[in-house]
C-alpha cells in the first residue's frame, strides 16, 4: 500500500496554508454550501458565512469551519429541514491531521503493515511511504 501523510509543522506554517491570502481554501470550504444548494435544494447564502481554519496543537490537526456571520435560518428542501444558526456558530467541515514519523510507524504496525520505505521532500514536511503487509 502507498500512503501519503502530512507531517507536523509549526502553527505559523500550517495556518497560512489553510487560510491563504488568495482565498483558494476559503472558496473550497464554501463550496460545500454551494453543493448543498445545487444537489439538495439548499438555500445557503454563501456571503453569510466566513471561512475559519486553525491548528489544534493538542489533536495535531487543522480544523476548518464555516462561521455564520449572522443569526439566520436556512432551508434544505431535499431534507425537508430548516437549520437555525446563531451569529458566530460554526459548521465543522474538515479535519486535516498531521503526523510524526513514530505515529505513522504505529499506525502501520497496528493495521498489520510495516513501512518498507519512506520518501520525503527536502523540508521533511510531507512523507510518502510504501507499506507492506506483515506475514505471520
Amino acid at each position: 500500500m502507498f500512503l501519503s501523510a502530512d507531517v507536523q509543522k509549526p502553527r505559523a506554517v500550517l495556518e497560512p496554508a489553510y487560510d491563504d491570502a488568495l482565498g483558494v481554501t476559503a472558496a473550497f470550504n464554501l463550496n460545500l454550501l454551494g453543493r448543498i444548494n445545487r444537489e439538495l435544494g439548499g438555500h445557503f447564502r454563501l456571503e453569510r458565512f466566513a471561512h475559519l481554519a486553525f491548528y489544534d496543537e493538542e489533536r495535531a490537526r487543522i480544523e476548518m469551519h464555516l462561521v455564520s456571520r449572522e443569526e439566520q435560518r436556512v432551508r434544505i428542501d431535499a431534507l425537508d429541514l430548516d437549520v437555525v444558526f446563531d451569529e458566530g456558530e460554526t459548521i465543522h467541515t474538515e479535519n486535516s491531521h498531521k503526523y510524526t514519523e513514530a505515529q505513522l510507524d504505529r499506525i502501520a504496525a497496528s493495521t498489520g503493515f510495516k513501512i518498507a520505505r519512506k520518501w520525503t521532500d527536502e523540508r521533511e514536511w510531507f512523507t510518502d511511504a510504501l507499506l507492506v503487509a506483515e506475514v505471520e
